[in-house]
């Protein structure tokens, strides 16, 4: 089972002098609840380039899961579950894996984190250094990823992302927002017989490392922008770019280390595209990051890769007088 948190922290009207947002650009829902059906499916992929040679990319075996959720105020509680009848190849060099993400979208501000342990990959493509028909399946392989990132939007005023990743808003016309912020992230790579299949290792100057130490961090900048047409159908894209100090640490199966500093640009998008209204949002998401290194100056460099595929049906619900009352002494326990 997995459980998602998405954080929409709202600031009351009445408290302010002025609302903190232009309702002509998109709509909030004070007091409402969003809840939603939704499929989605998580990775985080490692991939290693040597000079001279082909990527060794390897990905994992996730699941693809179902679940319901809801949004009230400046929380929302996501359950999911990888159904059989969905993961027909379930069994097949499977994938633990312990995926948590939390993305707190506030007026001003977006905040991501990843806390993700998998263990069991897969070499692609599967036809390569495998004779067998399901491909090259390493249970020995596992990535641990943390990261940590804040951005300011700057123009929240007119543009939402709660509209487009929570749907808990409505985005009535096109409006877009710089970006500002900086992001930091913290991996161990871990294969017991290294990375190299032996069926391969002539071919790889990496050939002995096991195991791999990450962190990285810097500022960035970023654009994001929704496109509304006819009022209800919008596409959403938003992209950050950053230059990223990283330091690695790289040990051989006789435990040598090498160690290596070096820059390197890392990249987040998120998409959405859908139909979004006063009651209804149907729409489909992606958020991905894109996050290379480099090794020792002998070697080549390395690549993560993480995101998660979203389809939501989300309906906006209006609770009656006794449950508005529990929801609001819950909604002030929370935020005390």
């Amino acid at each position: 089972m997995l459980l998602s948190f998405f954080c929409a922290k709202n600031v009351v009207a009445q408290v302010l002098s002025r609302p903190v947002n232009d309702t002509n650009y998109y709509k909030t829902y004070p007091g409402g609840i969003t809840a939603r059906f939704y499929l989605s499916q998580k990775y985080t992929a490692f991939t290693l380039q040597d000079k001279g040679a082909k990527d060794l990319k390897y990905w994992p075996n996730t699941t693809l899961n179902m679940g319901v959720g809801a949004t009230y105020h400046n929380f929302s509680l996501n359950l999911a579950y990888g159904f059989g009848f969905l993961n027909q190849d379930k069994g097949k060099g499977d994938t633990r894996y312990l995926d948590l993400q939390g993305h707190f979208y506030k007026p001003k501000w977006v905040i991501d984190f990843y806390g993700q342990l998998y263990k069991g990959y897969h070499l692609e493509p599967k036809d390569f250094a495998a004779s067998h028909p399901d491909g090259y399946y390493r249970p020995d392989a596992s990535v641990n990823l943390f990261g940590l990132s804040a951005y300011r939007v700057f123009n929240s005023s007119r543009f939402s992302y709660r509209a487009a990743i929570i749907q808990n808003e409505w985005q009535k016309k096109s409006a877009g927002t710089f970006l500002a912020g900086a992001e930091a992230y913290y991996g161990i790579m871990n294969a017991d017989s290294g990375w190299v299949p032996a069926i391969l290792a002539k071919e790889y100057a990496k050939r002995d490392i096991t195991k791999i130490n990450y962190f990285s961090i810097g500022p960035g900048i970023g654009y994001a922008y929704t496109a509304v047409a006819f009022k209800h159908l919008f596409l959403t894209g938003s992209l950050t770019g950053n230059l990223n100090v990283s330091y690695t640490t790289e040990t051989t199966k006789d435990n040598k280390k090498q160690n290596k500093f070096s820059l390197n640009p890392v990249t987040r998008f998120r998409v959405a595209a859908g139909c979004n209204s006063d009651s209804w949002n149907v729409s489909v998401n992606w958020i991905a990051d894109r996050l290379p290194f480099k090794g020792s100056a002998s070697g080549g460099d390395y690549l993560l890769q993480t995101g998660n595929y979203r389809f939501i049906i989300a309906k906006r619900l209006m609770p009656g007088p006794k449950l508005k009352k529990h929801l609001r002494l819950a909604d002030k326990v929370f935020k005390e």
